[in-house]
């Protein structure tokens, strides 16, 4: 394989514009942009300076030069896509939620392993340095053994009562939302950084603006008028959680909380250390001990071979999303060349992520402890179906 991969995104939103400079920042070349429309497919490959012209989809299927399909559109229209692309022979990297159901997440992953394709999934905040510091320190057996784990994922861009996005109706973002969105960010990040699993948890999700704008919300940017949907999908949710070794973690999100922008914090608790990341100051990480504590700050002469790796900068130049974004699409283009990056997300953790979700939403609608797993069969007792049968 070349060392240039060449690589669509399909979607021209935001996050497909992030994905298209992590591309070229990757080395990857930049092939071509699908929109929903050819028109919205020429306009966004005109301000990306992205020669190719790709009319719809099924073209960038057809094109055997192409080896990589980031699929960055709507929720609903992963699956189908994300599904297509694989069994064209291409490499997906395709954002979350891999797919708004367990079986759907399974079936792609699957699909993705029997092929020897890789399937990635931009849980990116792995890949901020001194997030694999922490982990690093973890794996040392620095902190002890695990007290408790806490934290949250706030925003506000859903505060104002006409703020509106796709993201909002069930059909077109699945049925949930906020935890979705970001709480299942940061249930991956400290599952992975901990080195846990919440295997129950009982789950409360609240809808603080009943109703929003019709459509995109513009006719309210202008005029304050216009028609009004009902909100079926939670703007905040609260999680209890017990760990595989019975660790009790908190979670609260939120996309309604003025002033947060995207703050991602977590606190682990250990027996002998503590360790705290704020994602809106990715810079430097607290750790607390019962002498006294003190905040570590990113630097690419010090602390672990992972920090090193993934630090871009000197220390004090300033690192963020963006390079957390470039560094994940390097490594999954790395995978795509035969090579095993450490922590690179996949499709199993979209599974993982989708468990979590559905596990959340059953919570809070029958007002108990739930398994994120599935219980595990009685001996004798027939499969259930899975959804994968059609490719087995």
């Amino acid at each position: 394989m070349n060392d240039s991969l060449r690589a669509v995104v399909s979607g021209a939103g935001m996050i497909g514009a992030v994905h298209a400079a992590a591309i070229r920042a990757a080395g990857g070349e930049l092939a071509g942009v699908v929109a929903s429309t050819p028109e919205r497919s020429a306009r966004a490959a005109d301000g990306w300076g992205v020669p190719s012209r790709y009319p719809d989809f099924a073209t960038v299927l057809a094109d055997d030069s192409v080896s990589v399909v980031h699929v960055c559109t709507p929720n609903a229209l992963h699956v189908g896509q994300a599904e297509a692309a694989l069994r064209a022979g291409k490499h997906v990297i395709c954002e979350k939620p891999l797919a708004t159901s367990t079986s759907d997440a399974e079936r792609l992953t699957r699909l993705a392993r029997e092929a020897g394709l890789v399937l990635a999934v931009p849980f990116v905040y792995r890949y901020h340095p001194l997030v694999r510091e922490i982990r690093e320190r973890r794996l040392r057996g620095e902190f002890g053994a695990w007290q408790l784990l806490h934290g949250s994922y706030l925003q506000d861009w859903m505060l104002s009562e006409n703020a509106m996005s796709w993201r909002v109706d069930p059909a077109d973002g699945g049925p949930s939302r906020a935890f979705a969105d970001i709480g299942s960010h940061w249930c991956d990040l400290v599952e992975w950084v901990a080195g846990v699993r919440f295997t129950t948890l009982t789950a409360r999700l609240g809808t603080t603006v009943a109703t929003r704008p019709a459509g995109t919300g513009a006719s309210f940017a202008t005029t304050g008028e216009g028609p009004r949907v009902r909100v079926r999908t939670e703007d905040v949710a609260t999680v209890l959680l017990r760990t595989d070794g019975g660790v009790l973690g908190t979670l609260t999100v939120s996309q309604v909380s003025a002033g947060r922008k995207n703050r991602l914090w977590f606190e682990l608790d250990g027996s002998a250390a503590s360790a705290v990341f704020d994602q809106e100051n990715p810079e430097t990480a607290w750790l607390g001990a019962p002498d006294g504590a003190r905040v570590l700050v990113r630097d690419p002469n010090r602390g672990s071979a992972e920090q090193r790796r993934l630090s871009r900068l000197p220390a004090g130049h300033a690192q963020g999303y963006a390079d957390c974004f470039n560094s994940f699409v390097a490594d999954a283009y790395a995978a795509i060349r035969g090579e095993a990056p450490d922590g690179l997300p996949t499709g199993e953790d979209g599974v993982r992520s989708a468990r979590l979700v559905e596990a959340v939403l059953t919570s809070s609608a029958s007002l108990t402890w739930v398994d994120v797993e599935p219980a595990p069969m009685a001996p004798g007792a027939p499969a259930a179906p899975t959804g994968l049968e059609a490719i087995a």
